[in-house]
């Protein structure tokens, strides 16, 4: 008998391909759709679950002679997803959503999901790849298409969780996989790839957090590195590390975020050479393997999705912390990103830069 898999399908290239990669596999292949929450009168425009999505993947999963199913995750997802990405603002840090999305919404509510119907596993459209290592422990790998490679925001994935999954995509690149989405012959080879995140529906976060949280929104002072006022800020939420366009200051040189100090609700500048850091330390960390390192190592780090990989030595502070020292400055370490760590294509774990 045939393994069942559930596709989380998307309406887009990539997970209508890994359906189609798994039916021709072999595998009795089922579709399910997300459907999560909207700001209410903008459920056309969320990048997840739009009607023209879910038309996309009704069409795709008709066209394959699948089953396909909806499944509401609207309210879990409100309160794990998006009250992550408030929260997280309001603590003065720039957080990432995909993170907590992964961990406990695909990963966990859908794959409980996926199972409570027989499914053996849960396949997704991410650019990831996994293998079995030498002690059977399961290992999250980079995608074949570096470009593309999605394991960064998948590093939070436990044993029991990689055991059940599939990424049928991680193994092509993105090219390759457009051209079998236009083998399914049903509209899907050319749409863009979404690059926001999906509650937004397009907008930029700060008009979001105008309307769902405005009483963390208050102005403030900026100052520069010698602790001078320079100007005025409208919300610290507003603004990132790194952040040079929109500050509003008058300097003979450009300026970028250097620090957001939340105790006195104040925006410290300076310029590009004050940027980057050759430390930072990570909380929460979660290793792939469920087993923490025996001793002090060296990776590479990845401190957002979009980053470049560095070298640094890993330093194991106690179960929940590690410190990581750089071998060169590193702009841009911003508190809510993860610190993803590398062995080769071998992703190892990581942790929520504080």
């Amino acid at each position: 008998m045939p393994r069942r898999v559930v596709v989380a399908m998307s309406g887009g290239v990539d997970s209508s391909v890994a359906a189609a990669l798994l039916q021709e596999q072999g595998y009795d292949v089922i579709g399910m759709m997300l459907r999560v929450w909207s700001e209410p009168g903008k459920e056309a425009t969320n990048h997840c679950c739009t009607p023209e999505s879910m038309a996309a993947a009704r069409r795709v999963a008709a066209r394959l002679g699948i089953p396909f199913y909806a499944v509401d995750a609207q309210n879990e997802f409100k309160d794990i997803v998006v009250d992550y990405f408030i929260n997280g603002y309001a603590k003065g840090i720039t957080p990432n959503p995909c993170l907590e999305c992964n961990r406990q919404i695909r990963f966990s509510y859908l794959l409980d999901r996926a199972m409570n119907i027989g499914a053996d596993y849960l396949a997704t459209g991410h650019y990831a790849r996994k293998a079995i290592a030498d002690d059977g422990k399961y290992k999250l790998m980079r995608a074949v298409d570096p470009h593309k490679d999605q394991s960064y925001v998948l590093h939070v994935l436990n044993q029991g969780q990689l055991a059940r999954s599939l990424f049928p995509v991680g193994e092509y690149t993105k090219t390759e996989i457009r051209d079998l989405a236009k083998k399914l012959d049903v509209q899907i080879a050319e749409r863009p790839d979404s690059q926001d995140l999906c509650f937004l529906a397009g907008e930029d976060y700060r008009t979001f957090l105008d309307r769902n949280a405005p009483e963390m929104i208050a102005a403030g002072p900026i100052i520069n590195q010698q602790g001078e006022e320079i100007g005025a800020h409208r919300g610290l939420a507003y603004y990132t590390i790194g952040q040079r366009k929109g500050l509003g200051v008058i300097s003979t040189q450009p300026q970028y975020v250097i620090d957001k100090e939340l105790s006195n609700n104040t925006l410290v500048v300076g310029p590009s050479e004050s940027l980057g850091r050759d430390t930072l330390v990570a909380t929460d960390v979660h290793w792939v393997s469920g087993i923490r390192p025996s001793c002090d190592f060296r990776a590479q780090v990845k401190t957002r999705y979009s980053a470049s990989m560095s070298w640094a030595s890993v330093i194991l502070l106690d179960d929940k912390h590690v410190q990581v020292d750089f071998d060169e400055h590193i702009r841009d370490i911003t508190p809510g990103q993860a610190a993803v760590f590398y062995d080769s294509d071998d992703c190892i774990g990581g942790g929520i830069i504080t």
